[in-house]
């Protein structure tokens, strides 16, 4: 399934989805729900050149906690 534009996001999404993450269709973009239930939005076209740093940042922030 396709979630992200960029291909970096969509292949991370993919990978977390395997690893035992699940997703949510939101109003506005797909939401990925850590096994610990914390939630993160999916950019779905992101616009900023860092748009993938900051999805990153914002996983490894749930992951940690």
């Amino acid at each position: 399934m396709k979630f992200s534009n960029n291909s970096k996001i969509d292949k991370l999404v993919n990978g977390k989805l395997k690893l035992g993450w699940c997703y949510r269709k939101g109003k506005k973009h797909h939401i990925l729900i850590a096994p610990n239930n914390r939630r993160v939005a999916i950019p779905s076209s992101p616009s900023c050149r860092c748009a993938f740093q900051n999805f990153v940042h914002n996983l490894r922030r749930i992951e940690s906690v």
